[in-house]
């Protein structure tokens, strides 16, 4: 009987995670060094709404200073502003699907760490079950035993009755 009782909930956080150990490399998507967190933390930004927001403000204050004239570095075909768009696509397309790709990586070791988990957990109730069909039977024994011992003890109480009865009998016939 596993007689395992964790003392703290730090400790039972680590037990509950002991099956993700060996992928925790797997965390840090582009590293763990200033430039990959920075790289990391950049390409989870441009999927966000403050992204987006701020994306089209700029573009809609580089449009209407260009187009009433306050400044004339981007004229109308805003040849400039596409540029800014292909180079924000040239580098955000390989940092978005290299995070999606590591992210598919943690995920498929995160789904591996839960099977063996399902499997410990399976097996564990398999031997609870085991023992507890033993403990079963063993207490039918014991059952039977006792059974036995309680027709035992009534027959010898029977003959104990009898014999006594015959006894007081014979006293009484000697007396007379």
């Amino acid at each position: 009987m596993n007689t395992r009782h964790p003392s703290t909930a730090a400790e039972n956080s680590r037990h509950h995670f002991r099956f993700h150990l060996p992928h925790h490399h797997l965390t840090a998507v582009f590293g763990n060094d200033w430039f990959a967190l920075k790289a990391e933390a950049f390409a989870r930004f441009f999927g966000t709404p403050v992204f987006l927001v701020g994306q089209t403000l700029v573009v809609a204050v580089w449009i209407i200073l260009n187009v009433i004239g306050v400044v004339h570095f981007d004229i109308y075909p805003f040849i400039l502003l596409n540029l800014a768009f292909s180079l924000q696509a040239a580098y955000a397309a390989p940092l978005i699907l290299l995070a999606q790709t590591r992210q598919a990586d943690r995920d498929k070791a995160h789904a591996d760490a839960d099977a063996q988990h399902r499997e410990a957990i399976a097996l564990a109730s398999q031997e609870r079950e085991l023992t507890a069909a033993e403990q079963t039977a063993r207490l039918i024994e014991l059952l039977h035993q006792n059974t036995t011992l309680t027709e035992l003890i009534k027959e010898l109480s029977q003959r104990i009755e009898t014999l006594t009865g015959d006894l007081h009998c014979q006293l009484i016939k000697a007396a007379t």
